[in-house]
C-alpha cells in the first residue's frame, strides 16, 4: 500500500501522508443531516461507524520538513482502539504516518515544524510516543516527542483550551498528546493569523472548537488549504452539513461560508483530512449552494 501521494502548490512540493484510519459514528459525523441522506456518501457499519482517514500533510520547505497533523499515535489502549475502530496504532511498532514519512526518505528528527490544526486525539496523538524500549515510569513506558527536532505550533488559546477540560471536552483532549510538549518548552503559540514561515499561512477557522486553525501554502500565485476539522470529508462542503461533535456549530457555518467563499473566488487547492476517499478538491457553486469537484492526488 502506498502511504503518500505527492501534489504541488506552485514549486512547493506537498505530500499527503496515510496515517492509519478510524471509525466514528455516522450520526455524530453528519449532525442534524438525517440519516438517509449521509449514508448515501459515506456506507456505515454494522455499529453505525463510517471509515474515516487520518491525512497528513507534509509540506517540503526551505525551512526544513513542515508537518501538519499527526493522526493517532500509538499511545492508546485496546478498548480505545476498538470503540474509535482504529486502524494499525503502531502498539506493536512503527505508526503509520513514520512509515509514510519513511517512504518519503523523511526520519522523525528530520521534521522542522509541526502543525497542529488543534488538539484533539485523532489531529495530534502522533506528536508523541510511548517508548517501548524505555524506562518504566510511574504510568507505564516513557512518553517522548515524536518529532524531537521540531517546533510545534497551535494556537495560544488552544493549548489553554486543551489543558482546562469539562465534561464535554474532555474525551477528546487527552494530556500525554499536548503535555509532554509544555514540559519540554516545544510548544510555538501564536494568536491569530500568522505567517509562520514565508508561504505558510495559519487562519482561525472557529466552530468546531473555539481555537481551531486551518493552514494555507500558497507559492507562485496558487495556494492548497488544509481544512482540518472544518470541512473534514468533502461530503461537509455544503454549509450546512455540519458534525455534531462541533461545540459551537452556528460560528462552523459561518466560518465556513467564509473560507468556501475565498476558496471559490481564489481557486484554492483544499485538502480533506478524513475523507476515506477524497483527498483534494476544489469548490464550486450550484443553484443549491457549494458542492466539491474532487482531483486525483
Amino acid at each position: 500500500m502506498t502511504l503518500s501521494h505527492t501534489f504541488k502548490v506552485g514549486n512547493l512540493r506537498c505530500r499527503l501522508l496515510h496515517a492509519g484510519r478510524q471509525m466514528l459514528d455516522g450520526g455524530a459525523m453528519f449532525g442534524v443531516v438525517p440519516k438517509p441522506l449521509w449514508e448515501r456518501r459515506i456506507t456505515p457499519d454494522s455499529r453505525n461507524r463510517i471509515p474515516l482517514a487520518l491525512r497528513c500533510l507534509l509540506v517540503e520547505h526551505d525551512a526544513g520538513p513542515i508537518l501538519v497533523d499527526t493522526g493517532i499515535g500509538n499511545k492508546e489502549k485496546t478498548k480505545f482502539l476498538d470503540i474509535y475502530g482504529v486502524e494499525n496504532s503502531g502498539k506493536a511498532g512503527p505508526t503509520q504516518l513514520e512509515d509514510a514519512l519513511a517512504e518519503v526518505g523523511i526520519e522523525p528528527g528530520d521534521i522542522a515544524l509541526v502543525i497542529n490544526t488543534h488538539l484533539h486525539f485523532d489531529h495530534c496523538g502522533g506528536n508523541t510516543y510511548i517508548d517501548e524500549e524505555g524506562k518504566e515510569g510511574k504510568e507505564g513506558k516513557e512518553i517522548r516527542l515524536a518529532f524531537p527536532n521540531a517546533s510545534y505550533v497551535v494556537q495560544r488559546g488552544e493549548l489553554e483550551f486543551a489543558q482546562n477540560t469539562n465534561e464535554r471536552t474532555a474525551a477528546s483532549y487527552l494530556a500525554p498528546n499536548h503535555q509532554p510538549i509544555a514540559e519540554a518548552g516545544k510548544w510555538r503559540l501564536v494568536d491569530g493569523g500568522v505567517d509562520v514561515l514565508p508561504g505558510i499561512r495559519l487562519i482561525p477557522t472557529p466552530g468546531h472548537v473555539p481555537y481551531h486553525q486551518s493552514v494555507l501554502i500558497s507559492d507562485s500565485g496558487e495556494t492548497a488549504c488544509y481544512l482540518g476539522d472544518l470541512v473534514p470529508t468533502s461530503a461537509h462542503v455544503p454549509l450546512p452539513w455540519i458534525m455534531g461533535y462541533d461545540l459551537e456549530p452556528l460560528v462552523t457555518l459561518e466560518t465556513k461560508r467564509t473560507l468556501l467563499s475565498r476558496a471559490e473566488a481564489e481557486d484554492w487547492m483544499l485538502v480533506f483530512e478524513h475523507d476515506p476517499e477524497v483527498a483534494l478538491g476544489r469548490v464550486r457553486r450550484d443553484e443549491k449552494g457549494y458542492v466539491c469537484v474532487s482531483e486525483a492526488a
